[in-house]
Order: structure tokens, then C-alpha cells, then sequence
């Protein structure tokens, strides 16, 4: 979560992007079948009227050196579908996001998340994800799932409480779309099997065609599996929810050896890596959290820039976007964010109402009670609200950090249930100096082997308290066996 006088996204925009003329990653059929197809005009527009809004949504571009490197491997791998005759036709980006996550949209938009290309060991395989996201556009899957989406992922998704938001009135419905980032959900709606065989098909033909080693995207859904695993284990310990590459394409491990068989029929074996290349560019690149946005701590969200502090209760998920933090549990959704603050509690909170409730309409809201949490003087309204044949409360609490700055929790639950946030609610506070300095951004090293170092030896380098062999194995794409050789580059975590 960025420092952001607004928070309310263009819902409408990204609804039209994914269900407009074309869809989301829409492309003719004949492009999938090898016969090139520009880019259309339309196509064009609406990937430019949605870019900006997928960048707020994934943590904005990275501005590090890196970005220029992705940019020219993309722009190439891009234009080997024929959606392009140029280079220029495709907008790539490194996105500042500290999720497993790549994909694709109208208009020649592609987009791969810093954390993912740190799983990466080689150009290839950076270029094997591409292709496949580029693949999907090439073969119109967006189409496809858009037929069932409404029905089978957003109500799924958001479940019984967040089914009536979306079906009920449209206050509601713009709490719940913000809450669960519907233009994301739209954006990372899962795959189906054949449609991801389809994808890793025409990715490893753009391999070959652009001399990369067409086996690069098998070695990569092998680390993804692998990477799959560890985060399994971490999810016990952690609060976070985000939607990643791992999730929105399933089965990476059966995919693996599909997709080297496939490779091999190629005949093209033998092609470029370009490792050395890779890891000098890759060296110093931010990974997990980016401070500047607050990390997630177990189930803390702390943020050292606007030095404060909450829990979700236990159960509970995170996930930090650049507008706000979303937090859903079974017992309700909810959503920490800010907005303009003029000193005046009570104007802040009617705002956040009515942003909440659209131009045009109200919410009615209960009294505004005022209290102090951890010193910080807070105030909170609910409302309850009628969907369908249903109630739920929606209840803003504020707490004001300075007479020029405040934050809030939207939160929503069954009628008679918001105490459920009670604990959370208590739990916002005020960083130290100390506190906050202590939380520094993690980063990737790229060293190179000398004489004596063993896996064992550099895992204890991992800038973790857990998990730091397996960390350090699946980042290296490395067996448990393996031996490390003088002068063979490896990448460890650090501060």
C-alpha cells in the first residue's frame, strides 16, 4: 500500500477490458495456428486505457536496471506470435510486485513481476514465460473463460457475503469490487487444463523460433512447482493472499514433462541461455516486499513510511496493493486504506461512505462514536444494509496519525457480525523510529562460488529465520545432492 489520497479503482474499465470486444488477452484464433494477425486499433486502445490501472493493481512499474533488460527480451519473444511486425507494437513492463505472477492484455501489454523473474536462472526461461502468456493472447483464451467467469469465479471467489455484494445494490457492490480487486480476479481467472497445454505449446515454438533452448519453460514450471511447495509451507505461518502465476496456472508439475517432451520434437535442442547475461542483470533486484509499500509480517502489516502497525485476526488473509490492503476471512472482507483529511473526523468518515456509495447514492450510516486505540484517537460508523434477502453491516473505522493524515478500515460482514474486526481494529498503532528502520527491503545476490562453500554453507546466508536451504534450492534450481563447483554463480537473499 502506496501513500494514496484515493483508492477507488475503475472497476468499469477493467470490466470492459476483460469482457469488451475481444476480451483480455484476445487475439485470432488464426494467430494461435501460426498465421500472423496485427494488433488492431481497437485492441491498442483498450490496452492503453487499461495499463495504467494494471499497474496501480500490481505495485506499479520497477524502476531498477533490470526493467530495460525485460523490456528487449519480451519486446523479442513477443514477436514471434505475429501479433506485431515490430518491436515497438509491444509495451513491456517489470512490474514492482512482490507475487509469482506474469500475464498479458490487449493491445501488446505484457507484464512479468520482479519476484518471478528472481525464480528465473536464465534469459531462456524468462522468455518461455512470456511466450506463454503472449500464447494465451495469441489463442483468445480469454474469450473463452469470460463465458463462465461472472458465474463460476467472482461468486466463488467472494462467497456467500461477497455473492450478495456483487448481486445486490451497487454501494455494496463497489465495497465488495474493491475489496476482492474484481479487475484482477477478471485479469488471473484460472485456466483450464487444455487451454495451459495450448499456452506452453505456442511458448516453446516462440523459443525456438527466437533460438532460445525450448526446454527453458519446462526447467521453469519445474521451479515453479517446486517454488509452489515451499509457499504450501509458508502459507501456515503467514497471513498473505495474493493471486500468483502458481495459482492462475495450475498443475505446473504435470506440465513439466509435457512440455520437454514437446521441446524435443522441436529438434531444436541446444539453443541459447544466456545464464551469464541473466544473473549479472538479475544481480541486486528487490525481492519479497517492497518497504516502500508496507510488508507483511506473519499476520502484521507494518509500514515503515507511514510507521504504523495492525494484525488481522487469526484465519484472516492479506493481500498489499497499491491503493490498499484487503483483508478477507470467512467471517467478513475488509480493506485498510486512506483519503484526504482536513482535520474534521467526522467529514472523513461520511467521505468514505459516501466513496463507497457512488455518485449519486448514500449510505445511511448509525451515529459516529469517537474512542482512542493505542493513543490514537479514532472514531467508527456502521451501517447496515439491505441485499437482497440479506443484511450485512459495513462499518468505517478511522484513525487520525496527524492533523493532516488519516487511515481506515471499510470492513463488511453479515448483519450483527462486524465485531468479528474488533481485535484488528484495536490493533492499529503507531511504529517507532526504531521499529520502522528495522524493516529493510530483501534483495538478491548473485555470488559466485569459491572453493569450500557447500549448499549448507551459503543457505546460511538466506535472509531468513526458516526454510533457508530450501529457499536457497529452489531459487538455484538446485538438488539437495547437488555439488557446487568454484566459480559456478548461485543467488542467495539478502538485506
Amino acid at each position: 500500500m502506496r501513500i494514496s489520497r484515493t483508492y477507488l479503482s475503475t472497476i468499469a474499465l477493467l470490466s470492459l477490458v476483460a469482457c469488451g470486444p475481444g476480451g483480455v488477452e484476445s487475439a485470432s484464433s488464426s494467430a494461435a495456428q501460426g498465421e500472423p494477425r496485427a494488433i488492431t486499433e481497437e485492441e491498442k486502445r483498450q490496452g492503453a486505457q487499461a495499463h495504467p490501472q494494471f499497474l496501480q493493481e500490481f505495485g506499479g512499474a520497477y524502476t531498477g536496471p533490470q526493467s530495460a533488460y525485460v523490456v528487449q527480451v519480451g519486446q523479442n519473444i513477443a514477436m514471434q506470435s505475429g501479433l506485431g511486425n515490430a518491436r515497438s507494437d509491444f509495451t513491456v513492463t517489470l512490474l514492482n510486485s512482490p507475487v509469482h505472477n506474469a500475464f498479458a492484455i490487449p493491445g501488446g501489454y505484457v507484464y512479468l513481476t520482479r519476484q518471478l523473474m528472481a525464480l528465473m536462472n536464465d534469459e531462456a526461461e524468462m522468455a518461455g514465460v512470456l511466450g506463454h502468456e503472449v500464447g494465451h493472447v495469441a489463442a483468445r483464451h480469454s474469450e473463452k473463460r469470460q463465458q463462465t467467469a461472472t458465474r463460476n469465479t467472482l461468486l466463488g471467489v467472494l462467497g456467500q457475503i461477497g455473492a450478495a455484494v456483487l448481486l445486490g445494490d451497487s454501494a455494496l457492490g463497489k465495497l465488495g469490487q474493491e475489496i476482492f480487486g474484481t479487475g484482477s480476479q477478471l485479469l488471473t481467472l484460472q485456466y483450464s487444463r487444455s487451454q495451459e497445454y495450448e499456452a506452453d505449446d505456442l511458448g516453446i515454438r516462440y523459443l525456438a523460433s527466437a533460438g532460445y533452448d525450448p526446454d527453458a519453460l519446462s526447467t521453469m514450471l519445474a521451479s515453479l512447482a517446486a517454488q509452489t511447495a515451499i509457499d504450501a509451507r509458508v502459507a501456515g505461518r503467514d497471513a498473505r493472499s495474493v493471486p500468483e502465476w502458481a495459482s492462475t496456472h495450475p498443475n505446473p508439475a504435470e506440465r513439466v514433462t509435457r512440455a520437454a517432451t514437446n521441446a524435443q520434437k522441436l529438434g531444436t535442442a541446444g539453443g541459447m541461455h544466456n545464464r551469464d547475461t541473466f544473473l549479472t542483470k538479475l544481480d541486486g533486484i528487490m525481492y519479497g516486499d517492497d518497504p516502500k509499500q508496507g510488508v507483511i509480517q506473519g499476520n502484521s502489516f507494518l509500514h515503515p513510511d507511514m510507521k504504523l502497525q495492525f494484525t488481522v485476526p487469526n484465519g484472516y488473509t492479506m493481500q498489499n496493493g497499491t491503493r490498499a490492503v484487503t483483508i478477507s476471512g470467512s467471517g467478513g472482507q475488509g480493506l485498510f486504506t486512506t483519503g484526504a483529511y482536513n482535520g474534521n473526523m467526522s467529514t472523513y468518515i461520511a467521505s468514505a461512505f459516501q466513496a463507497l456509495a457512488g455518485e449519486g447514492q448514500t449510505i445511511s450510516h448509525g451515529g459516529i462514536q469517537q474512542t482512542t486505540v493505542n493513543g490514537l484517537p479514532a472514531s467508527y460508523a456502521t451501517a447496515r444494509v439491505n441485499s437482497n434477502n440479506s443484511q450485512v453491516d459495513v462499518t468505517i473505522f478511522a484513525y487520525e496519525f496527524s492533523k493532516s493524515s488519516a487511515y481506515h478500515f471499510a470492513t463488511l460482514a453479515p448483519a450483527g457480525q462486524a465485531a468479528v474486526f474488533t481485535p484488528m481494529f484495536q490493533s492499529v498503532k503507531r511504529l517507532s523510529t526504531a521499529e520502522a528502520s528495522a524493516i529493510k527491503p530483501r534483495r538478491i545476490d548473485v555470488v559466485t562460488v569459491k572453493s569450500g562453500d557447500t549448499i549448507d554453507s551459503l543457505s546460511r546466508r538466506m535472509a531468513y529465520t526458516q526454510y533457508q536451504k530450501d529457499r536457497f534450492l529452489v531459487l538455484n534450481r538446485l538438488a539437495s545432492n547437488d555439488t557446487l563447483r568454484a566459480g559456478q554463480k548461485v543467488k542467495i537473499v539478502t538485506y
